[in-house]
């Protein structure tokens, strides 16, 4: 029975960090583990020039730990009026490495996202000529269109007129959330990538709702059906390129989770790692953890592998902290709901 494992250093292929006090307490949870991350852009106000990844990536830089040798892999934020000449400038210098669409109102901080997607097309069409990856939220926000459907509403009618219309695209599909995003992304070319977050993978809308409300356990996209669930697992698990880790871990304070109109996010930066080997032993599929978390999404990104390595051992239950402190109060860390026995060495 294997007891141990060893890695290439994994990275995080969709990773929300903040900024100020959030970031300078969340980002060593991430760094500890994690070589590289694709950091996401919501900010407020967003992160949408050059300018503004560049500002950005000195303040992560500035609050990484002594001696941490982490990476930021800056994104910007896609918006109607995105400068398509701004967007190859910060590709060519080696600043950005990807650019994200969120439908507007369609998670946290999303405001300044696109309604109306052929404004956006110039951008796509320059970013298909760079190779230049366009990250989407795959989400429609009609308010006719239910929350559990919003998915597979946006494969048929924005993401595949897109991919139509701009077939050298190179596209990643994040945070897939269920079995027709798995479905959608099988039968694509290898210039789509789809990334699988660790809750996703732990939790479906019972989770969430049954025996009470359970905010810790709400998202965005928000958890599906078990079937969807178990089809993320099979994903996953599978070995095949085009699935890597994208943990989405999204920290908010406790206060802000438990309002009338909670946030949406997981914080799982700090035990991802252990949840997805429990997940991959459990699905006899430890074998493919490496590929999921180290080789996959290098790949896709047409980025070296991690010359380093981390080490999980199997043992007794692992501790890990329930909540990390902020100035602005606790974060509750993603609970599994079950003994996880794969610590980081």
């Amino acid at each position: 029975m294997t007891s141990k494992i060893t890695l290439r250093r994994p990275d995080d292929w969709h990773l929300h960090l903040r900024d100020g006090d959030m970031l300078r307490a969340v980002l060593p949870s991430t760094a500890t583990h994690f070589a590289r991350a694709i950091i996401m852009p919501n900010l407020v106000p967003p992160v949408v020039k050059g300018s503004d990844a560049s500002a950005y990536r000195d303040r992560i830089l500035a609050a990484l730990p002594e001696g941490s040798t982490f990476e930021p892999l800056m994104t910007l934020y896609l918006t109607e009026d995105t400068d398509p000449d701004d967007v190859a400038a910060a590709h060519a210098s080696g600043l950005i490495k990807a650019v994200k669409l969120y439908p507007a109102g369609a998670t946290t901080n999303s405001a300044s996202g696109v309604s109306h997607f052929d404004k956006v097309r110039p951008t796509l069409e320059r970013m298909a000529e760079i190779g230049l990856p366009l990250c989407v939220h795959g989400e429609v926000t009609d308010a006719d269109i239910d929350i559990f459907d919003r998915e597979a509403v946006f494969i048929d009618r924005v993401l595949d007129p897109i991919r139509k219309a701009t077939p050298d695209l190179r596209v990643v599909m994040e945070h897939i959330t269920t079995a027709n995003a798995v479905e959608y992304a099988r039968s694509q070319g290898d210039n789509l990538g789809a990334t699988i977050t660790t809750h996703h993978l732990v939790i479906n809308r019972n989770h969430i709702l049954a025996g009470g409300i359970k905010p810790h356990y709400y998202c965005l996209p928000v958890a599906k059906r078990e079937e969807h669930r178990l089809a993320l697992r099979d994903a996953a698990t599978s070995g095949e390129a085009r699935f890597f880790l994208g943990t989405d871990s999204a920290p908010h304070t406790d206060a802000n989770k438990l309002l009338p109109c909670g946030c949406a996010g997981c914080f799982t930066a700090p035990n991802t790692m252990s949840i997805l080997a429990q997940v991959f032993e459990d699905d006899n599929a430890l074998d493919k953890l490496e590929g999921f978390t180290s080789l996959n999404g290098p790949a896709f990104y047409g980025l070296p592998v991690n010359e380093d390595t981390l080490t999980l051992t199997k043992g007794d239950p692992v501790t890990y902290p329930s909540h990390v402190e902020t100035p602005d109060g606790p974060v509750t860390v993603f609970d599994p709901g079950y003994d996880l026995n794969w610590s980081v060495a």
